[in-house]
Protein backbone atom coordinates (compact mmCIF):
# COMPACT_ATOMS: atom_id res chain seq x y z
CA UNK A 1 0.00 0.00 0.00
CA UNK A 2 1.44 3.45 -0.80
CA UNK A 3 0.24 6.78 -0.08
CA UNK A 4 0.75 9.08 -2.86
CA UNK A 5 -0.88 12.49 -1.97
CA UNK A 6 -2.91 13.18 1.19
CA UNK A 7 -4.21 17.04 2.42
CA UNK A 8 -6.56 17.82 4.61
CA UNK A 9 -9.22 16.02 2.72
CA UNK A 10 -8.01 13.95 0.05
CA UNK A 11 -5.78 10.74 0.12
CA UNK A 12 -4.85 8.82 -3.34
CA UNK A 13 -3.32 5.88 -2.80
CA UNK A 14 -0.77 4.44 -5.68
CA UNK A 15 -2.27 0.95 -6.08
CA UNK A 16 -4.98 -1.39 -7.71
CA UNK A 17 -8.21 -0.90 -6.20
CA UNK A 18 -8.60 -4.09 -5.58
CA UNK A 19 -6.12 -4.83 -3.13
CA UNK A 20 -5.95 -1.76 -1.60
CA UNK A 21 -9.34 -1.48 0.16
CA UNK A 22 -9.53 1.87 2.29
CA UNK A 23 -11.97 3.63 -0.67
CA UNK A 24 -14.53 1.06 0.69
CA UNK A 25 -14.76 2.74 3.89
CA UNK A 26 -16.39 6.06 2.51
CA UNK A 27 -19.87 6.81 1.77
CA UNK A 28 -20.46 7.18 -1.92
CA UNK A 29 -19.15 6.39 -4.89
CA UNK A 30 -18.40 8.44 -7.74
CA UNK A 31 -16.07 6.58 -11.05
CA UNK A 32 -15.02 6.17 -14.08
CA UNK A 33 -13.93 2.48 -14.43
CA UNK A 34 -12.39 1.02 -17.69
CA UNK A 35 -15.50 0.62 -19.79
CA UNK A 36 -14.98 -2.78 -20.80
CA UNK A 37 -14.84 -1.59 -24.84
CA UNK A 38 -10.91 -2.11 -25.52
CA UNK A 39 -10.87 1.33 -26.74
CA UNK A 40 -7.87 2.66 -28.49
CA UNK A 41 -6.92 5.90 -30.44
CA UNK A 42 -5.23 6.32 -33.71
CA UNK A 43 -3.81 10.07 -34.44
CA UNK A 44 -6.28 12.12 -36.37
CA UNK A 45 -8.22 15.05 -36.29
CA UNK A 46 -10.00 15.17 -33.27
CA UNK A 47 -13.18 17.64 -34.35
CA UNK A 48 -15.04 18.02 -37.04
CA UNK A 49 -13.72 21.81 -38.22
CA UNK A 50 -10.14 19.69 -38.46
CA UNK A 51 -8.48 22.02 -35.58
CA UNK A 52 -7.01 19.94 -33.57
CA UNK A 53 -4.38 16.47 -34.49
CA UNK A 54 -5.09 13.93 -31.55
CA UNK A 55 -2.22 11.81 -30.93
CA UNK A 56 -2.45 7.78 -30.57
CA UNK A 57 -3.26 6.19 -27.62
CA UNK A 58 -2.81 2.51 -26.73
CA UNK A 59 -5.57 2.38 -24.77
CA UNK A 60 -6.92 2.19 -21.23
CA UNK A 61 -5.45 -0.52 -18.45
CA UNK A 62 -8.28 -3.18 -17.98
CA UNK A 63 -10.64 -2.34 -20.51
CA UNK A 64 -10.85 -5.52 -22.10
CA UNK A 65 -14.14 -6.23 -20.58
CA UNK A 66 -16.27 -4.55 -17.27
CA UNK A 67 -14.43 -6.89 -14.73
CA UNK A 68 -13.15 -4.13 -13.43
CA UNK A 69 -15.86 -2.02 -12.96
CA UNK A 70 -18.10 -5.34 -11.39
CA UNK A 71 -15.65 -6.00 -9.04
CA UNK A 72 -15.84 -2.56 -7.62
CA UNK A 73 -19.58 -2.58 -7.37
CA UNK A 74 -19.37 -5.72 -6.00
CA UNK A 75 -16.92 -4.81 -3.18
CA UNK A 76 -18.57 -1.28 -2.71
CA UNK A 77 -22.15 -3.86 -2.09
CA UNK A 78 -25.45 -2.30 -1.87
CA UNK A 79 -24.32 1.25 -1.61
CA UNK A 80 -25.03 4.42 -3.49
CA UNK A 81 -22.95 4.43 -6.55
CA UNK A 82 -22.48 7.08 -9.97
CA UNK A 83 -20.45 5.04 -12.21
CA UNK A 84 -19.66 6.11 -15.83
CA UNK A 85 -19.80 3.69 -18.86
CA UNK A 86 -20.50 3.34 -22.06
CA UNK A 87 -24.11 3.28 -23.82
CA UNK A 88 -23.27 0.04 -26.24
CA UNK A 89 -21.59 -1.75 -23.16
CA UNK A 90 -24.04 -3.74 -20.78
CA UNK A 91 -25.08 -1.71 -17.59
CA UNK A 92 -24.42 -2.84 -13.88
CA UNK A 93 -26.80 -4.77 -12.22
CA UNK A 94 -28.45 -2.38 -9.70
CA UNK A 95 -28.89 0.63 -11.23
CA UNK A 96 -32.08 2.72 -10.55
CA UNK A 97 -31.53 5.77 -12.88
CA UNK A 98 -29.59 6.64 -16.07
CA UNK A 99 -28.07 10.04 -16.56
CA UNK A 100 -26.18 11.59 -19.87
CA UNK A 101 -22.66 13.15 -19.88
CA UNK A 102 -23.01 15.21 -22.68
CA UNK A 103 -19.54 15.41 -23.55
CA UNK A 104 -17.62 18.34 -25.03
CA UNK A 105 -19.16 20.26 -28.10
CA UNK A 106 -16.07 19.06 -30.58
CA UNK A 107 -16.62 14.83 -29.30
CA UNK A 108 -17.32 12.19 -30.97
CA UNK A 109 -16.58 12.65 -34.28
CA UNK A 110 -14.19 9.28 -35.16
CA UNK A 111 -16.68 6.81 -35.35
CA UNK A 112 -19.83 7.98 -36.05
CA UNK A 113 -22.40 6.07 -38.10
CA UNK A 114 -25.33 8.22 -40.12
CA UNK A 115 -23.49 11.37 -39.71
CA UNK A 116 -24.51 11.14 -35.63
CA UNK A 117 -21.75 12.25 -33.19
CA UNK A 118 -20.64 9.99 -30.30
CA UNK A 119 -21.08 12.65 -27.95
CA UNK A 120 -22.79 11.27 -25.01
CA UNK A 121 -21.85 8.51 -21.95
CA UNK A 122 -23.99 7.37 -19.38
CA UNK A 123 -23.67 7.69 -15.69
CA UNK A 124 -25.56 4.75 -13.62
CA UNK A 125 -26.90 5.67 -10.11
CA UNK A 126 -26.86 2.29 -8.77
CA UNK A 127 -28.22 1.44 -5.24
CA UNK A 128 -30.42 2.65 -2.96
CA UNK A 129 -30.62 7.26 -4.48
CA UNK A 130 -33.08 9.17 -2.87
CA UNK A 131 -36.43 9.09 -4.58
CA UNK A 132 -38.34 12.48 -4.84
CA UNK A 133 -39.53 14.80 -7.66
CA UNK A 134 -36.71 15.88 -10.03
CA UNK A 135 -35.75 19.52 -10.90
CA UNK A 136 -32.38 19.03 -12.86
CA UNK A 137 -31.82 17.62 -16.53
CA UNK A 138 -30.75 14.07 -16.63
CA UNK A 139 -27.85 15.81 -19.34
CA UNK A 140 -24.64 16.88 -17.33
CA UNK A 141 -22.98 18.95 -19.67
CA UNK A 142 -19.69 20.83 -20.05
CA UNK A 143 -17.90 23.66 -21.19
CA UNK A 144 -14.40 21.80 -21.60
CA UNK A 145 -13.46 20.91 -25.47
CA UNK A 146 -11.73 17.63 -27.23
CA UNK A 147 -9.36 19.82 -29.50
CA UNK A 148 -6.73 22.60 -28.99
CA UNK A 149 -4.55 22.89 -26.19
CA UNK A 150 -6.77 23.52 -23.59
CA UNK A 151 -8.76 19.88 -24.16
CA UNK A 152 -9.11 17.78 -21.76
CA UNK A 153 -6.77 14.95 -22.68
CA UNK A 154 -3.81 17.60 -22.68
CA UNK A 155 -4.64 19.71 -19.66
CA UNK A 156 -5.27 16.55 -17.57
CA UNK A 157 -3.05 14.51 -19.78
CA UNK A 158 -5.63 11.23 -19.66
CA UNK A 159 -7.31 10.04 -22.63
CA UNK A 160 -10.63 10.01 -20.84
CA UNK A 161 -10.13 12.63 -18.54
CA UNK A 162 -13.82 13.78 -17.22
CA UNK A 163 -14.21 17.95 -17.18
CA UNK A 164 -14.21 18.93 -13.53
CA UNK A 165 -17.70 21.01 -14.16
CA UNK A 166 -19.37 17.86 -14.79
CA UNK A 167 -17.69 16.11 -12.00
CA UNK A 168 -18.38 18.71 -9.43
CA UNK A 169 -21.83 18.74 -9.89
CA UNK A 170 -22.53 15.15 -10.03
CA UNK A 171 -20.46 15.25 -6.31
CA UNK A 172 -22.51 18.19 -5.44
CA UNK A 173 -25.51 16.09 -6.17
CA UNK A 174 -24.19 12.92 -4.19
CA UNK A 175 -25.68 12.53 0.06
CA UNK A 176 -23.27 14.09 2.42
CA UNK A 177 -20.16 11.94 3.09
CA UNK A 178 -16.53 10.85 2.20
CA UNK A 179 -16.27 10.46 -1.57
CA UNK A 180 -14.43 7.31 -2.79
CA UNK A 181 -13.10 7.37 -6.43
CA UNK A 182 -10.86 3.96 -6.84
CA UNK A 183 -10.02 4.15 -10.87
CA UNK A 184 -9.17 7.46 -10.07
CA UNK A 185 -7.34 8.55 -13.44
CA UNK A 186 -5.75 11.96 -13.39
CA UNK A 187 -8.05 13.19 -10.13
CA UNK A 188 -11.23 14.85 -11.58
CA UNK A 189 -13.83 13.31 -9.23
CA UNK A 190 -11.65 14.00 -6.45
CA UNK A 191 -10.55 17.55 -7.31
CA UNK A 192 -14.23 18.20 -7.77
CA UNK A 193 -15.15 16.57 -4.57
CA UNK A 194 -12.39 18.75 -2.99
CA UNK A 195 -13.72 22.37 -4.13
CA UNK A 196 -17.18 20.97 -2.61
CA UNK A 197 -15.07 20.87 0.63
CA UNK A 198 -16.01 16.98 0.91
CA UNK A 199 -13.03 14.42 2.13
CA UNK A 200 -12.26 12.15 -0.65
CA UNK A 201 -10.23 8.82 -1.03
CA UNK A 202 -8.74 7.50 -4.51
CA UNK A 203 -6.82 5.02 -6.02
CA UNK A 204 -4.81 4.84 -9.37
CA UNK A 205 -3.30 1.95 -11.00
CA UNK A 206 -0.83 3.53 -13.00
CA UNK A 207 1.55 6.55 -11.34
CA UNK A 208 2.05 8.50 -14.28
CA UNK A 209 -1.52 9.94 -13.30
CA UNK A 210 -0.76 9.74 -9.89
CA UNK A 211 1.45 12.32 -10.52
CA UNK A 212 -1.05 14.48 -12.50
CA UNK A 213 -3.49 14.09 -9.87
CA UNK A 214 -1.46 15.43 -7.33
CA UNK A 215 -0.57 18.49 -8.96
CA UNK A 216 -3.95 19.15 -9.83
CA UNK A 217 -5.25 18.57 -6.01
CA UNK A 218 -1.83 20.76 -5.26
CA UNK A 219 -2.78 23.66 -7.54
CA UNK A 220 -6.84 23.57 -6.17
CA UNK A 221 -5.45 24.72 -2.80
CA UNK A 222 -4.00 27.84 -5.02
CA UNK A 223 -7.24 28.70 -7.22
CA UNK A 224 -10.35 27.01 -5.36
CA UNK A 225 -12.09 26.85 -8.22
CA UNK A 226 -13.09 24.81 -11.40
CA UNK A 227 -9.87 24.98 -13.99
Amino acid sequence: MSVYYSDELVTLYHGDCREITEWVEADVLVCDPPYGRAWKQRPGLTNSRGHGLGKASPGIANDTDTSVRDTVLQMWGERIAAVFGDPLIDRPAGTVQVLFYGKPDDAGVKGARAGFRRDVEHIYLVGPWPVGVGGRSSILRTNAHVAGPRALSIRYGHPHAKPEDVMQELVAACPPGVVADPTAGSGSTLVAAKYEGRRAIGVELDEAHCERAARRLSQADLFGGVA
